[in-house]
């Protein structure tokens, strides 16, 4: 009898990892969930791991037996630097030198829109592997997670696919998120469509649904065998009306950062009151 597969998910008792586990749990895979917070017990039989991602003893004992990393781990939204550099790019590295040493052969990494935050929306669909410019701290450390998965892939022969998230939520929230949303469905099928690739290497790859509104080419994620069910346009008529037909010139439509291009991200100009 051949053993289950086991899922590493990092960043367990987040938003998105909370919405893809009962997505993700099935028969004949075990889902091993690792987070610094508390992650809820329950009856699909999960494996639940009390660790920090930045600790290398615990994230190598972690990895043991382990065929696939869901790294979702690290802050979620922006911060100082220091905080930035310790959860999302250390965290990161160690997170992906645990995995090496345990030999597991394929990471999926939660990148994220605001690698390229300041990349315009006015020139059609937005290539998965366009130039990063992020927007935030937060936006350069998914640059950094990018270069680190490329590095792991290409000098130690993991397979790395990195995913670009859009906004992964039960809805929409905005009219941005109707350009941006990845619905917990489709999250669900990107990874499984990850998991399932045969050998992909290393790729960047959008993760959003097939939204009429959209900005990004979903060809890589295609390519390696998803297919996207949901539209974020049918909760376009369930938001406030200034959103659901905002101006194509309002600046929180003009990159795709939206607004964390904006003045009141500047987190440079934050910091001295923020260490004070």
């Amino acid at each position: 009898m051949s053993r289950p597969q086991r899922v590493l998910i990092t960043g367990a008792a987040g938003g998105m990892a909370t919405l893809l586990r009962p997505r993700l749990a099935q028969p004949g895979r075990v889902l091993r969930l690792l987070d610094i917070a508390e992650v809820p017990t329950r009856d699909d039989g999960a494996e639940i791991v009390r660790a920090s991602i930045t600790d290398p003893a615990a994230m190598e004992a972690a990895c043991a037996d382990v065929d696939v990393l869901l790294h979702l781990g690290g802050l979620s939204t922006e911060h100082g630097w220091a905080k930035i550099l310790e959860a999302n790019i250390h965290g990161a590295y160690v997170t992906l030198e645990a995995a090496r040493r345990c030999g597991v052969r394929r990471a999926i990494l939660a990148s994220s829109n605001h690698a390229i935050g300041f990349v315009g929306t006015q020139d059609g669909e937005i290539d998965a592997a366009a130039f990063p410019r992020p927007d935030t701290n937060y936006g350069v450390s998914k640059v950094a997670l990018e270069a680190l998965g490329s590095l792991y892939a290409d000098r130690y022969g993991m397979e790395v696919i990195a995913v670009r998230i859009g906004s992964c939520f039960e809805r929409p929230r905005d009219a941005r998120m109707l350009r941006t949303w990845l619905s917990p469905d489709d999250a669900a099928r990107l990874v499984e469509a990850c998991i399932a690739a045969s050998a992909p290497g290393f790729r960047v790859i959008w993760g959003a649904s097939a939204n009429t509104r959209h900005w990004v080419s979903l060809a890589g994620a295609r390519a390696l065998g998803y297919v996207p069910q949901d539209d974020s346009e049918r909760y376009a008529a369930g938001l406030a009306a200034p959103q659901r037909n905002l101006d194509p010139a309002d600046p929180s439509l003009q990159r795709v950062g939206g607004a964390w291009c904006g003045p009141d991200w500047n987190t440079a100009e934050k910091e001295p009151e923020r260490q004070s």
